[in-house]
């Protein structure tokens, strides 16, 4: 599962059986952090994922800035209700390229927006996804 955290919106993508696709799955709204906490945590247990990715927003140059410590903190919640394996991974160009493909799917600017979240979620999953079978690739 990959997580695109953000303060009023999470996007959320799933992986097919054999974890070789990523794709959207949804998007979860809350007004407050331990309301996005539960209601994520919550999406979580429904899915059932052997691992969970989280998008870590880094700077340009590398860096967490502050974005990334509020991902932090919700990660950190989110361990604390959930029994999966939560992992982060930078997620730089992740929304960039996610508005790009919204922008694509002709998506009207008021849907785009949950449509970028998920969206986002999927391509960080699928990145992670990617890195993993060219590990595996590497090391057969």
């Amino acid at each position: 599962m990959g997580l695109d955290i953000g303060e009023a919106r999470t996007g959320i993508a799933r992986s097919d059986a054999l974890q070789i696709v990523a794709f959207p799955y949804k998007v979860v709204r809350a007004g407050t952090e331990s309301d996005m906490a539960r209601d994520v945590a919550m999406a979580i247990q429904e899915v059932s994922p052997v691992l969970v990715v989280a998008g870590l927003p880094l700077n340009q140059n590398g860096e967490p800035g502050p974005q990334a410590a509020k991902v932090k903190s919700m990660v950190d919640r989110l361990r604390a209700l959930v029994s999966v394996e939560i992992i982060t991974q930078d997620e730089r160009f992740s929304t960039a390229e996610a508005l790009r493909v919204a922008r694509d799917m002709n998506a009207r600017s008021k849907a785009r927006k949950g449509k970028v979240d998920q969206v986002a979620a999927a391509l960080i999953l699928q990145t992670y996804l990617d890195r993993r079978q060219a590990l595996k690739n590497t090391l057969a």
